[in-house]
């Protein structure tokens, strides 16, 4: 009975390795489906590529890179006859500068685009979600059919999620992969800057699904902007017109200029007052400079004296050198006046 026992437990403990180690090269196995599905599907989950043949409009969203690749995907379009008007999202980045203003000037450098089909969305916006909040009011009032959206190729997922649910029927956004260096959908591990992005958007996406729990679809009455958006020949001509509000700020910073100087000049001048005051109030003060004055003016008539004795010795040695010099031309010509006198003797004789 013992044998039999035993036989019995060691086929019950090979039946358990057995299922050990199937469960364990199971769990092995779906491990690396699961790591090559998300090395290699995870990275296209976050793209959404729709396909088009013609849209009206394009919205290039802010935060496209140094490379301008969001601009000049737009402008292919362009050139190709795939899109009508492009509208320029961005933010605030100086006092009263936006991305908006720095991206249509290199987009109309590259591009052969009507200044009358390229408007400016200037905004303050933190988020993605805001930026819709923008944009959607004023799409919906000019009546937009299909909008596309241009945005980093990771974040095509979640935006057009976004835009969708917020717009509700109209107007139709459509996403595109701008294939960019910066992520490769296929090849996101093996660069650095894909793999951040690709945990990014993954924590956004599931984020953004969170935010839009209990929001409704907005409407035209929803609109709030930050700055107007306008055409740039719109804004040529408001720069042409003059602003009242400019006008007034340089008027106010003139008069504030005004003040601030009138303000020094009164207090240069209370300080003068103050000087006289003092210089009133203590005459003692006076008395010792005029007697510091006089005591200089003496001194100077001394030194002056002492020198007139040296001046007038100076002046009687040039006399004594004078007249020696007389007495020795008046020796020399003395023997010529008595060779004068004999001469004249010795004619009168002859």
């Amino acid at each position: 009975m013992s044998k039999v026992l035993l036989n019995k437990k060691k086929k019950n403990y090979a039946k358990l390795i057995k299922k050990a180690s199937i469960i364990a090269v199971s769990t092995i196995i779906l491990a690396v489906i699961a790591l090559y599905i998300v090395f290699t599907k995870s990275g296209q989950w976050l793209v959404n590529d729709d396909e088009f043949k013609h849209v009206k409009w394009v919205v290039i969203l802010d935060g496209q890179s140094a490379d301008m690749e969001r601009n000049d995907f737009a402008a292919e379009l362009v050139a190709q006859g795939k899109a009508d008007s492009v509208l320029i999202m961005g933010r605030r980045v100086l006092r009263d500068r936006s991305n908006a203003e720095f991206y249509s000037d290199d987009f109309l450098r590259h591009s052969s685009i009507d200044s009358a089909a390229l408007f400016l969305a200037p905004h303050d916006d933190p988020s993605t979600i805001s930026e819709a909040y923008t944009i959607i009011p004023w799409l919906k009032s000019h009546k937009a059919d299909t909008v596309l959206l241009l945005t980093s190729a990771a974040a095509t997922k979640r935006v057009s999620n976004l835009f969708k649910a917020l717009a509700g029927e109209s107007p139709v956004f459509l996403t595109a992969d701008i294939h960019h260096y910066l992520y490769d959908a296929n090849t996101w591990y093996i660069n650095r800057e894909s793999r951040k992005s690709w945990l990014r958007e993954w924590a956004a996406l599931l984020y953004s699904k969170l935010e839009l729990i209990g929001l409704d679809t907005l409407t035209i009455a929803d609109s709030t902007y930050y700055a107007p958006i306008r055409s740039i020949s719109d804004e040529k001509k408001m720069e042409s017109v003059v602003d009242l509000q400019k006008f007034l700020k340089q008027a106010s910073s003139k008069t504030q200029e005004v003040i601030e100087s009138a303000a020094k000049d009164t207090a240069s001048t209370t300080k003068k007052d103050s000087v006289k005051s003092e210089t009133k109030a203590d005459p003692k003060k006076d008395e010792k400079q005029d007697v510091k004055k006089d005591e200089s003016k003496k001194e100077e008539k001394k030194d002056v004296k002492k020198d007139e004795p040296k001046k007038e010795e100076k002046k009687d040695a040039k006399k004594d050198e004078s007249k020696k010099e007389e007495k020795k031309d008046a020796k020399k010509d003395e023997p010529k006046k008595e060779e004068k006198k004999d001469e004249k003797k010795d004619a009168k004789k002859n």
